[in-house]
């Protein structure tokens, strides 16, 4: 009903003495604002831009206006017998978002970008190597699917010995022009051709290798380069082994994600590696020269007298090669006193021998612990 609409000046945003360019500038700001391709799904937004645009319809025309001015809804309103503008949804099957688009710099341009060079997509792979093959590097084959142009066509979709045809309905250039009559005025459009669905060629003998389209669906086997210290969870980009583009386009690229199995003795943090090195109970009491694991092999390294377990050592540049650099990480190594087990009465007789030999000397130590916890000897 007319007594339930807002004032058309109310929805622009103007008043009754704004002019011509005044009521325009008003209009484009709120179409654009509440546009529905720049509101997806919002009920409310779609609601306004078809009251902004029925707005916009009667203070455009200065007809309409001047009866709009004397008699308010009731004077356009076709019910009320004041002269119609039809269903504001569409203007008579007229699309607002071609008036959109004239406004807001679309158009001609937006449908011939449709024909340009588009780069293929990318892929992606997953790879699972060792330990060793993430430190070292490797050379690793991997097996995916991806798209590339019919060879048997070289990518136009006509069978062979024939070629694609232009569109005699667009002359070549995917688009159509459309002249409308509207509540706004007339208007031309540019759209899609159906003839050739905006390609600019009609496919009369399609090619049965790839269905017409020029491109078909293959299994493709590719050799990766692993590179030096790699970590797990790294990507390796491989170029141009990607999807076919389109319209001349390149290819994508294939990323390849990385996972690395874990080691049986070494961890790894950045380019630190981190191992436990067990030794005897006699070796961390008098010290002693060790065999020590390293990525290249075991290297001799000697511990002083009276290590304690959970010493660390540290050996410098025995750790992983940075794969931007010739620079390589350490190696830490913890060592673990092992107490021996399952001792024979002699090997008893000879510890406890060794106990009063050392007499009160390796007592001290926890008789001053035990008062730093309860205050008293214990």
């Amino acid at each position: 009903m007319a007594d339930n609409k807002r004032d058309y000046y109310e929805v622009l945003g103007v008043d009754k003495s704004s002019d011509e360019q005044s009521i325009k500038k008003a209009y484009r700001k709120l179409a654009k604002q509440y546009h529905p391709d720049m509101n997806p799904g919002d009920k409310e937004a779609e609601k306004k831009f078809k009251e902004i645009n029925e707005a916009y319809a009667v203070l455009s025309d200065s007809e309409k206006k001047a009866r709009y001015d004397q008699y308010g809804h009731a004077g356009v309103d076709p019910n009320m017998g004041g002269g119609g503008y039809g269903d504001f949804g569409g203007f008579g099957g007229f699309d607002f978002g071609d008036i959109f688009s004239s406004f807001f710099g679309g158009g001609q341009s937006s449908y011939s970008r449709r024909n340009a060079p588009e780069r293929g997509d990318d892929l992606r792979a997953h790879l699972t190597i060792s330990f060793e093959e993430a430190v070292f590097g490797c050379k690793k084959e991997i097996t995916y699917n991806r798209i590339e142009m019919c060879e048997d066509c070289s990518g136009s979709g006509a069978q062979k010995g024939t070629s694609a045809e232009t569109c005699k309905t667009c002359g070549g250039s995917g688009q159509v022009r459309v002249t409308q009559r509207t509540a706004l005025g007339m208007f031309q459009t540019t759209k899609t051709c159906d003839a050739c669905g905006g390609k600019g060629k009609i496919i009369k003998s399609p090619c049965t290798n790839c269905r017409g389209t020029g491109y078909v669906r293959v299994k493709k086997n590719v050799e990766v380069s692993i590179p030096v210290g790699i970590d797990d969870g790294n990507t390796v980009i491989v170029r141009n082994m990607g999807n076919a583009g389109r319209n001349g386009g390149g290819y994508g690229d294939l990323y390849v994600t990385v996972s690395v199995r874990p080691h049986t003795v070494f961890e790894r943090n950045g380019y630190d590696i981190y191992c436990d090195v067990p030794v005897t109970f006699v070796e961390a009491a008098l010290g002693a020269e060790i065999d020590i694991p390293t990525l290249e092999g075991k290297i001799k390294y000697t511990i002083p007298e009276g290590t304690q377990t959970d010493t660390r050592f540290t050996l410098r540049g025995k750790g992983i090669q940075s794969p931007r650099s010739k620079n390589k990480g350490d190696l830490i190594f913890r060592v673990i006193v092992e107490v021996p087990k399952g001792l024979s009465n002699t090997q008893k007789d000879a510890l406890k021998n060794f106990a009063e030999l050392c007499g009160n000397s390796n007592y001290t130590k926890k008789e001053s612990f035990m008062k730093k916890i309860f205050g008293k000897d214990k």
